[in-house]
């Protein structure tokens, strides 16, 4: 339940009893990950029953719990959301390219999470397939733990068919497969940077799973040095679609990481980003728009294929790629 503002607050119900705080804060609440609850009840700022809590205290039945984040501006975003498909089990909305998904570091009211609770009226949305923060488009969210549950396993299993277009640097002359191991991109400055490494094989060695990525890339157009690309990505790795093209030489046009210089993003962090990185780069966001989810209901098992159409900011992209062609 919320209880206004940045104060979240719920009851232990009877199949919660026995976990841990900490436990019970990462299962309700998956905007923090463990080790953010972990100092966040650690520093006082959960309470159960009106009194600070150790991160390890036991939780008993119809105990309150009270989160009390502090209070502190949020940058501006985009949270022009809109609806595609709606029922009592799920919400789809379209989400925009400047705006993060969850609550996260000083991110809270203007989030996707906040839109869906305070505006659209999803009591607890459960977001399932999280896109980036400057990545537009389809998001499936569960509206019960039911519908999570089975849309999760849809995701594991990969039964789910996820389209994106994006926008890259260079002409992509034919369809590309790439498939690899994708992990921490070592010496480089940012710090959530990955880097992708090619394989030579179709089936990733034994115990590299969890590191393999695989991606469809094909062509639809080029004109002026850019090309329009459908990626599906078979895996769902963090910066799957943005990494691989880096490494294939085809960086996503707009993207401060995986760009021309990725001091760009850096810049962008500390809020001097100069006219000269705006020019490298040639739209505000990354370029990268998740176009279609195809995917079953999770009450029946019925197809479902939703679409969002090309925002504004990268349909005018598209149009100056025609103009420069000419």
């Amino acid at each position: 339940m919320i209880d206004g503002g940045r104060v979240l607050q719920c009851e232990v119900r009877r199949e919660h009893a026995g976990k841990t705080l900490a436990a019970f804060l990462c299962a309700r609440f998956t905007y923090h990950t463990p080790e953010e609850w972990t100092r966040l009840a650690s520093e006082g700022a959960v309470l159960v029953n009106e009194r600070a809590a150790a991160p390890d205290r036991v939780l008993d039945a119809d105990d309150a719990v009270r989160y009390c984040p502090a209070e502190r501006p949020e940058p501006l975003v985009d949270t022009a959301v809109t609806v595609l498909y709606e029922d009592a089990d799920i919400i789809v909305v379209n989400k925009t390219g400047d705006l993060p998904a969850h609550p996260t570091g000083k991110y809270f009211r203007n989030t996707l999470w906040a839109v869906l609770r305070d505006r659209l009226g999803v009591d607890a949305p459960c977001i399932i397939n999280r896109l980036d923060r400057e990545t537009s488009g389809v998001t499936l969210v569960a509206k019960n733990p039911s519908a999570a549950a089975a849309c999760g396993r849809q995701f594991t299993g990969r039964s789910v068919t996820k389209k994106y277009t994006v926008f890259v640097e260079g002409v992509l002359a034919g369809r590309l497969r790439a498939r690899g191991y994708i992990g921490p991109c070592a010496g480089s400055a940012v710090r959530i940077k990955r880097r992708f490494e090619p394989a030579e094989t179709s089936q990733p060695e034994p115990g590299r799973e969890a590191e393999w990525a695989d991606t469809e890339f094909t062509p639809r157009e080029s004109r002026g040095g850019i090309s329009v690309v459908e990626a599906i990505p078979h895996t769902g790795r963090m910066h799957q679609i943005r990494a691989a093209l880096f490494s294939l030489g085809y960086p996503v046009v707009g993207d401060k990481i995986y760009g021309p210089d990725e001091g760009i993003f850096l810049r962008f962090l500390e809020g001097r980003v100069a006219e000269e990185d705006a020019g490298k780069l040639r739209i505000g966001r990354h370029a990268l728009h998740a176009a279609e989810l195809i995917f079953a209901h999770p009450s029946g098992g019925r197809p479902m294929a939703v679409s969002a159409p090309l925002p504004a900011d990268m349909l005018e992209l598209k149009v100056k790629m025609g103009s420069a062609a000419g």
